[in-house]
């Protein structure tokens, strides 16, 4: 999950599709306007102009995060372009997880004094969900040209118009989120949206959604699929085969040799046409959440289920958990670059088990899908 961490009734859903932008019921944390001291921070990210701590808590999101630059390089029109929809899509998304789990999520918003900030929401311990969150990051910074290598794709060459060992300014946008339902029956999802600038003139989009079920409902992974893949042959015919196996390949826990989830679609440094025409593939696929993920979750909300399954669940879970802290190249970026700690973490689950020498049940539903995450399957048509 690149998570830019600096710093989800079935019909009602389904009809959501537009994202309208109005603002979702949330439970405001009133904050004191106070820089926090920035002592705790390595030479790097001081070096980079942010840290960890150096945010200030407001309690107000300003219009814009994105700051007034006059660099000739900066695609201002595509960074507010960005930054708006993000937001937009961030109310529509909350508005319709708090409706289907009956909780308003909780929101942090901060700003940092170089320019950026983000806006988190949060619902804990939900009816539904256990816990859910969306997050909005604006990011400006500097970083090691090795470490810039390290949160993008296939080597590609992001350091351009900079000297071997220089610093290289970026600004960064993206609205990332991680929902973890109760129930077992009910997969968890996972979506991150991001466009990258350097201060060099390079720029790239990068993003995804992908579903990690416990149990296989086959009909449920279908569902999912067909909807990215539908949105990706109205824009390009090979998006689907070619971001399918991306997200194959990217979700993968090499030391398990098994899939974190089942899949969806995964893309970085995509920047081989007009930016217009990727924004707007990343705006639809922004715009697919809710009908691709919720009515998924409505559906299996109130399924039955055993301690023994609930289990399995957990133990699931743990491997989210490994993924996202040894191979996450996300979380490599929040941390390399001063993130906000809590913004970083958002995406594990409050609750996880970690059984030793756990081999499932020749047969059993639990052997079933780790078959399919030992094993990846085309899902749609």
């Amino acid at each position: 999950m690149l998570a830019l961490a600096l710093g989800v009734a079935c019909t009602s859903f389904l009809a959501a599709g537009s994202l309208g932008g109005s603002a979702p019921s949330v439970v405001h944390r009133p904050r004191a306007s106070v820089l926090l001291a920035e002592s705790a921070t390595t030479d790097e990210q001081k070096a980079s102009g942010i840290s960890w701590d150096s945010h200030e808590y407001v309690n107000e999101a300003p219009e814009s995060l994105v700051r007034d630059d006059d660099l000739p390089n900066a695609n201002m029109e595509m960074r507010r372009k960005f930054e708006e929809n993000c937001r937009r899509a961030q109310n529509a998304i909350c508005n319709a997880v708090s409706e289907l789990d009956g909780k308003p999520f909780t929101e942090d918003i901060w700003t940092r004094s170089g320019g950026g900030g983000g806006i988190s929401r949060v619902l804990c311990n939900g009816n539904v969900f256990e816990k859910a969150g969306c997050s909005l990051s604006v990011v400006y910074g500097s970083m090691p040209q090795d470490a810039l290598q390290s949160a993008t794709s296939r080597g590609a060459d992001r350091a351009k118009g900079y000297k071997e060992g220089e610093r290289v300014p970026f600004f960064a946008c993206g609205l990332s989120s991680v929902m973890h339902p109760r129930n077992p029956m009910a997969p968890t999802m996972h979506f991150n949206y991001r466009y990258f600038e350097t201060d060099g003139g390079v720029w790239w989009f990068g993003g995804g959604s992908d579903i990690t079920p416990a149990y296989l409902f086959e009909e449920d992974i279908q569902h999912f699929h067909q909807t990215y893949k539908d949105i990706c042959d109205k824009h390009d015919p090979e998006y689907y085969p070619k971001f399918k196996k991306w997200a194959d390949e990217y979700f993968t826990i090499k030391h398990r040799g098994e899939t974190r989830g089942l899949g969806g679609i995964f893309f970085d440094d995509h920047n081989d046409r007009e930016p217009d025409e990727i924004f707007a593939f990343s705006k639809e696929c922004l715009d697919a959440i809710i009908p691709a993920y919720l009515p998924i979750v409505a559906k299996h909300k109130d399924d039955e289920f055993t301690q023994k399954q609930k289990e399995w669940q957990l133990m699931r879970r743990g491997r989210y958990v490994e993924f996202n802290l040894v191979y996450d190249r996300g979380t490599v970026f929040g941390l390399k670059t001063g993130g906000r700690i809590e913004s970083i973490l958002m995406s594990l689950p409050e609750t996880a088990r970690w059984e030793y020498n756990h081999q499932p049940e020749e047969g059993s539903p639990e052997a079933e899908i780790m078959d399919a995450f030992k094993n990846p399957r085309e899902w749609a048509k």
